[in-house]
């Protein structure tokens, strides 16, 4: 789960996270008094959404200006003229896609005398099942171009959960940025502080882009990106309560409410399976004859008819979705209840588009034998092959 800046500075705030003043508004009309309280004489004017690269993103709209996402305001008519412009307008970015977002928020900030940007990052690494940092002295701009380029400015390591953050890594840290004395010592407090956070958060991700270090001699967290570890939500239902799901596809939003594992694509099939091995299996052999998937789901490995009728719904409420795939092994899953799932689903929102069914496993006579006495117009395939085979044909029939 992603939130907001906003909402991430106030979450690093409560650990003693050095960030800057800002007040968050949801209407243009409130801007004036956001400025007032922070009392200039630089206000910087941030679209929220959950996306990066909001600074160079352009707005859709002519009315909303040419400056970006990002905005520095000299003065309070820029601010107010600034919130104007922005909220409710499209903000596209390089992580939005060209349909972009609506911008409903705005977080108005203090303005800081930057000397020194730099990049810090902590996330999980599941590969030696520890949280790692990297940071950068190349702060400001895209990582992923640095790391490319020049992977030399990437510095890395993690932290063993027995110990916690140790004075080493505070000092790797400053080693990595070239701080010294009492910048040293600050990044050694922020690292623990920010690890302390993202520890008991139930963090999955947290970025700070940039780090800066002011001309006043402090380290300050300019800008905040974190994400959840979703599984773990059930413990924080604070951070929970902090989800814009105006930010969310509302197919996903569904999904989660049925513990399915689902994920909007670009494709025009539709896949319903169970295993994400399988299912990603099933979206390769898609491409492989020239069509692609509408969607990842995984409906697991013990899914009831209820659950199964609802991804089937979930699935037909993409209007981009040209044909479905259904493909089930049948373990602790039965091929009969799928089936059961599937006629049960067709009859309540119909059957606007080619299905295809392939069973396999516990119960697949079953499973075939209803789906044959539906009298639905559902295509049965043998194996993954012939399934996928007929369902692109399908779909390429109906064009």
């Amino acid at each position: 789960m992603n939130i907001h800046e906003y909402q991430a500075k106030a979450v690093l705030k409560e650990f003693g996270v050095p960030v800057s003043r800002g007040v968050a508004i949801l209407k243009a009309g409130d801007a004036e008094a956001a400025a007032k309280e922070l009392g200039g004489p630089l206000w910087v004017v941030k679209s929220q959404i959950h996306a990066g690269g909001r600074g160079k993103g352009k707005f859709k709209e002519p009315g909303a200006g040419d400056k970006g996402g990002v905005r520095l305001a000299k003065s309070i008519d820029e601010v107010k003229a600034f919130a104007g412009q922005m909220l409710g307008s499209t903000l596209v970015t390089i992580q939005t896609g060209p349909a972009g977002k609506q911008v409903n928020r705005l977080y108005i900030e203090e303005g800081a005398d930057i000397r020194d940007e730099f990049y810090l990052s902590a996330l999980v690494d599941r590969e030696t099942a520890r949280i790692a940092f990297v940071v950068s002295t190349e702060g400001g701009v895209d990582i992923e171009n640095v790391a490319h380029a020049t992977p030399e400015k990437i510095h890395t390591f993690s932290v063993d959960p027995v110990t916690g953050v140790m004075p080493h890594h505070g000092r790797a840290v400053a080693k990595a940025l070239g701080l010294s004395g009492d910048l040293a010592k600050q990044a050694d407090k922020l690292l623990g502080q920010l690890y302390s956070a993202f520890v008991s958060k139930d963090m999955a991700m947290l970025e700070i882009n940039p780090l800066i270090v002011t001309k006043q001699g402090q380290l300050k967290c300019l800008d905040a990106k974190v994400s959840f570890d979703s599984n773990a939500l059930y413990r924080h239902p604070d951070m929970l309560a902090l989800r814009d799901e105006s930010e969310e596809d509302a197919k996903e939003i569904e999904a989660s409410k049925h513990d399915l594992s689902y994920i909007t694509l670009d494709g025009t099939i539709g896949c319903m399976v169970n295993g994400a091995g399988l299912a990603m299996a099933t979206m390769d052999i898609i491409k492989l004859y020239g069509e692609a998937p509408a969607n990842f789901l995984d409906v697991g490995g013990s899914a009831s008819k209820e659950k199964v009728t609802a991804a089937f719904k979930i699935i037909t409420a993409d209007p981009n979705v040209k044909g479905i795939l259904i493909n089930i092994f049948g373990g602790i899953m039965k091929c009969d209840i799928i089936a059961e799932g599937v006629i049960a689903a067709v009859k309540e929102v119909g059957l606007q588009v080619p299905l295809v069914v392939r069973l396999e496993g516990t119960n697949v006579e079953q499973g075939k034998k209803i789906i044959a006495a539906s009298g639905l117009n559902v295509i049965s395939a043998n194996d993954l092959d012939d399934a996928a085979q007929k369902i692109v044909k399908a779909v390429k029939g109906t064009r």
